[in-house]
């Protein structure tokens, strides 16, 4: 993982990216840093782009049932809604605030690049919620890949998606 966030950096530092967001989990903050550092910036907290409650099966519980190949993980896999688990936050949920957050984001950078480290979980949704693809896993995104996305007006428009060149 630090590897990759080396690489995540490095990749990165040549660009005029005016800004960093991380969300409020320790994973983002942490593959941020060298970019951060690097940079000489201060990245800023965006909560609405952590990762998806689990409810129930936080803290690696979804990785246990999807290797159990328990009913209700294959029924998320079948009809691709986070909320089929139990406690779970709702589609709904995910997309209000992360298409809060993005808003929030565009309107204080209009015109500029910034950088979001998010989790793999709001990556797909963002994407697929711009290309009107179905459900929650249509995209599945590699750790340490950089996806681009530009938003236009109340559109979100996918530039590049699971680039992983770096890591190579």
């Amino acid at each position: 993982g630090r590897e990759q966030a080396i690489r995540v950096g490095e990749r990165l530092r040549h660009l005029p990216i005016e800004r960093i967001y991380v969300t409020n989990l320790r994973r983002t903050v942490e593959t941020a840093s060298p970019l951060v550092d690097r940079m000489k910036l201060t990245a800023a907290v965006e909560p609405d782009l952590r990762e998806v409650h689990l409810g129930d099966w936080e803290g690696g519980v979804l990785a246990i049932k999807a290797s159990q190949k328990d009913p209700i993980y294959l029924r998320l896999m079948d009809e691709g809604r986070w909320s089929v688990i139990p406690g779970a936050e709702s589609d709904d949920e995910v997309h209000l605030r992360v298409i809060r957050a993005l808003t929030r984001i565009a309107e204080r950078h209009p015109d500029q690049l910034v950088a979001a480290f998010v989790h793999g979980g709001i990556v797909a949704h963002i994407l697929a919620h711009a290309t009107g693809a179905r459900g929650a896993f249509a995209f599945n995104a590699d750790h340490a890949s950089i996806s681009h996305i530009r938003i236009a007006g109340d559109r979100i428009v996918v530039r590049g998606f699971n680039d992983c060149a770096h890591l190579v």
